[in-house]
């Protein structure tokens, strides 16, 4: 892969004025999986203070990674971070909340297996799923909600800016890669769906396989998925999104 340019290199540039400001220790946080058709949402979490130096050459967004730099790269992130963690939410909590409040409950396992309490996230996007919403839904998963949510952050493009979000990405990417590579193994009944390859978003062949075969107990049934709409309509990609969501 050729040099990246220096607007896809991220740094310690934005942590370090925010710990300037006061917020000592700041967590990067960035999830992957949110417009997938199967397997969970993931996100990952890269905890830094200022003893943390430069990030680990090469850390970037995942998506601008190939696989083998992606696995990589994970043992140097997580010797360089104060700490680190992932967490996920499975398809079925998806189903039973949505996809925001999944969303918050991986991040929320995430921050819960770290050791320390971050003064701030920053958190990709320009949207907080972080902070607790007004969702009764979540009432189902109330035990797991001991870890008081953090103060939070947000910013477009922080997995291009920040080091310790860019990281956070690289970590939560190759977590629920493995997941889909495992679930969709060839010997396995879901191998029809080829997730290793398309790690369960709306690629041809996972498509057609839905059309086929209908949606795996992995699958998001609360999207409008392919052989789960009761008819033979024609199902685009445009149309593969959370029921309510739109």
């Amino acid at each position: 892969m050729s040099s990246a340019p220096r607007s896809t290199r991220p740094s310690l540039r934005v942590e370090r004025r925010l710990q300037r400001d006061g917020h000592r220790v700041l967590a990067g946080m960035d999830e992957v999986g949110r417009g997938a058709l199967a397997g969970p949402v993931t996100v990952g979490v890269v905890v830094v203070d200022e003893t943390c130096r430069t990030a680990p050459q090469g850390v970037r967004d995942s998506k601008l990674l190939q696989p083998h730099a992606r696995e990589a790269m994970v043992p140097r992130i997580e010797r360089w971070a104060l700490c680190h963690a992932v967490g996920h939410a499975s398809a079925a909590e998806i189903d039973a909340v949505g996809i925001i409040a999944a969303l918050r409950l991986a991040g929320m396992r995430a921050l819960a297996d770290c050791t320390v309490r971050p003064d701030l996230v920053i958190l990709d996007g320009n949207h907080d799923w972080l902070t607790a919403p007004e969702d009764v839904g979540l009432l189902a998963f109330a035990h797991e909600q001991d870890v008081a949510t953090p103060p939070v952050t947000t910013m477009v493009k922080a997995d291009l800016r920040c080091s310790s979000v860019a990281a956070a990405s690289v970590l939560a990417k190759v977590r629920r890669d493995a997941i889909m590579v495992d679930l969709g193994a060839p010997e396995g009944e879901h191998a029809v769906y080829d997730w290793a390859g398309n790690k369960g978003y709306a690629a041809p062949e996972h498509l057609e396989a839905l059309r086929v075969h209908g949606p795996s107990v992995w699958h998001r049934r609360s999207w409008r998925l392919p052989g789960a709409m009761g008819d033979d309509a024609l199902v685009t990609t445009t149309d593969l999104t959370p029921v309510g969501e739109r």
